[in-house]
């Protein structure tokens, strides 16, 4: 490797670049780190431990016995009710977002186990459309609560959603009584509802079940609310408290249970169905 005087650097001929994706920058502290480093760790920075999106299969890495999910309703998939089009045609969107994530819909449902106990899991896909719940996302999740209050299986449901998928219209907004009914369902039939509230949790979803487990964790620095706070603040005319409707605000003030790091929520799940639910272990 040379060195040229008359620029002060290497010489050209020397010079190497990297791909792109090959190095990534932390969200929360800054630094810049392989991005191994991030996929090893579950997209936890190994630094400051920021939670960075996981997507639906390293979460089936992470939390399901050898990542394995029996999925149920794995065929649904959205319909296009109101013919609608914002600049391109539902269809068209629901079809690019099948694409990139390569599922059908922005939850995944189905039978699995977690350090040997058996659970009726759901996790969304926030890359599906912000994770937005239409027709067949509330049809699914409530399916998911009726199969786990029949089959008597605790329900660990890990939440990220923008809110009700404003394609859908009212439609989408039915799903948020649909699927408070089929909870209190479960409720009724004993059996335990964990909610893991991921980054970011809102709108419609928030305002519906996310809240109603016997347990709600969320990961450290999830934003989790109705509406966002740049809206509340707009509204009310007033500066909100710093860390607004973050997990560590939302303990402080009863909202939540537990805040949970990504890579000890598999440990702390099973302990909680198993002190919920001895029957299932």
């Amino acid at each position: 490797m040379t060195w040229d005087k008359k620029t002060g650097g290497l010489d050209a001929s020397d010079k190497k670049s990297f791909g792109k994706g090959v190095f990534r920058k932390c969200d929360g502290c800054g630094e810049t780190m392989p991005s191994e480093a991030f996929e090893e760790n579950f997209e936890v920075c190994p630094q400051c431990g920021q939670h960075h999106k996981l997507g639906a299969k390293r979460w089936r890495e992470l939390l399901l016995d050898d990542g394995k999910l029996d999925e149920w309703d794995a065929g649904l998939e959205p319909a296009d009710p109101l013919g609608f089009t914002d600049g391109k045609p539902y269809p068209d969107r629901v079809k690019a977002s099948q694409k990139s994530t390569k599922g059908r819909e922005a939850i995944e449902t189905g039978r699995a186990s977690m350090e040997g106990v058996p659970v009726a899991y759901g996790a969304f896909i926030f890359h599906f459309m912000g994770g937005s719940m239409g027709s067949v996302v509330g049809e699914k999740i409530a399916r998911l609560f009726e199969r786990a209050a029949e089959a008597r299986l605790p329900v660990v449901l890990l939440q990220a959603s923008g809110g009700a998928r404003m394609q859908e219209g009212i439609l989408s907004l039915m799903q948020m009584a649909k699927t408070v009914a089929a909870r209190e369902r479960l409720r009724d039939a004993g059996v335990p509802f964990v909610s893991a509230l991921l980054h970011p949790t809102t709108g419609g979803v928030a305002a519906s079940f996310a809240f109603l487990g016997d347990v709600n964790i969320a990961e450290p620095g999830a934003l989790v609310g109705f509406a966002g706070p740049r809206v509340i603040e707009t509204t009310i005319r007033q500066k909100l408290p710093e860390g607004f409707q973050r997990s560590e605000f939302l303990l402080e003030h009863g909202m939540i249970d537990r805040i949970t790091s990504r890579l000890e929520m598999r440990r702390e799940i099973a302990l909680l169905v198993r002190h919920l639910a001895p029957h299932a272990a």
